[in-house]
């Protein structure tokens, strides 16, 4: 297994200087086996549930740390006997576990949460010390993430009060975690340079780990880490924002585009919203930019992304219908669309990726369908096959 690590396109000129754009471990591997691995999305720590199994108002690390234990039990599980990727074999080894952002909740005063501080070292303890799993190399499973609007909106500010004003602890620590480095804190974090954009090769398929959503400015990253790569490699997109990403996560079109409380824009993403004034305004002008990049890389087979809070498989076409591009969304252990009502519907997906047929097979992992009975065993959900040729 080949593994490349990019850097971040907009980093300091020093730090670009002394690490280079780009490494890669030179210790490769002409492994043909299926990588499997784990996705889930939107840990959303420092809020609670109004219910979860048998108790009432259950914080985030308590639901987060019970999730973890039953993806610790994956590895003696046998997959189910479809036709999907190593159906009917014992799992064995899980090599990664992908997460899609939101770690720490939004700090608002009147929601009464907890810093981003505090939620990032009950997200450390719960998926970085307590996650168990292990890869084919039989090394602990390896956690790859990308931040979410949350997380972003505690470095930068948020037009309701949030108490501290600014906490870039989630964002410094997924930065250094990602970029195997120290350098960043909360204090020195700087979210107008410090992106979060790289990508890794994994069983053949070259993964972009993206920063939000692929506005504008990524798309510049993702061009100039694509150049390097293959025509006939397939890649695949992880990002926080579904592709019909919600306009209110641009920059503010108005005024001093400042964050504020009358034009409700988060400014998460670099790109100014450019389909109208108001957050209320369905994008179609950036989502036509990405279209015209994923025509350009008819190389991009898959979009895996959080912050719908929703387990679900489905086609992104564009606003205009013109583009075909396999898309999954993960459910979220605190917020899910279905699942924050109904705790027998919590889901994370199980991903098979196999080398050798180009096919990536996801599977929905139901965790918890017996709440009176925490150590009763997963059930399987839906299925998505993605062929990556």
């Amino acid at each position: 297994m080949k593994i490349r690590f990019c850097k971040a396109f907009y980093l300091a000129p020093l730090v670009a200087l002394l690490f280079g754009a780009c490494k890669k471990d030179d210790d490769k591997q002409d492994d043909q086996t299926p990588v499997q691995f784990i996705f889930t999305s939107d840990a959303h720590y420092g809020i609670n549930r109004a219910a979860f199994q048998g108790k009432t108002n259950v914080d985030a690390h308590t639901v987060n740390a019970a999730m973890i234990a039953k993806i610790n039990g994956m590895p003696d599980l046998v997959l189910p006997t479809d036709d999907g990727g190593n159906a009917g074999m014992k799992i064995g080894s899980i090599d990664y576990l992908f997460e899609g952002g939101d770690i720490a909740n939004r700090m608002e005063v009147s929601a009464n949460v907890q810093t981003g501080a505090a939620s990032w070292e009950q997200f450390k303890i719960d998926y970085l010390q307590n996650l168990t799993i292990k890869g084919k190399n039989n090394q602990k499973a390896e956690v790859l993430m990308v931040p979410g609007n949350h997380d972003v909106s505690n470095s930068i500010g948020y037009y309701a009060v949030m108490s501290p004003i600014t906490d870039a602890s989630s964002m410094a620590n997924i930065y250094n975690l990602m970029f195997k480095t120290s350098a960043k804190t909360a204090a020195n974090f700087n979210p107008k340079t410090d992106r979060i954009n790289y990508s890794r090769e994994i069983a053949g398929v070259h993964f972009c780990f993206i920063q939000m959503w692929p506005d504008s400015s990524v798309r510049v990253w993702m061009e100039s880490d694509l150049k390097s790569v293959a025509a006939s490699t397939p890649v695949i997109i992880v990002a926080h924002d579904q592709p019909a990403v919600v306009s209110n996560h641009f920059t503010n079109p108005n005024g001093d585009h400042g964050i504020n409380n009358t034009d409700k824009f988060d400014n998460v993403l670099d790109e100014m919203f450019k389909s109208g004034k108001a957050a209320s305004v369905a994008d179609v002008i950036e989502q036509r930019g990405f279209v015209a990049f994923l025509k350009q890389h008819p190389n991009i087979k898959a979009y895996l992304h959080g912050h719908a809070h929703e387990s679900k498989f489905y086609t992104y076409t564009g606003p205009d219908n013109d583009v075909s591009l396999p898309t999954v969304g993960a459910d979220s252990p605190m917020k899910g669309v279905v699942s924050s009502t109904d705790e027998t519907k919590l889901t994370y997906h199980f991903g098979v990726l196999d080398p050798k047929t180009k096919m990536l097979t996801i599977r929905e992992v139901y965790w918890n369908p017996e709440p009176s009975n925490p150590s009763a065993a997963v059930k399987w959900g839906n299925k998505i096959s993605i062929s990556l040729k």
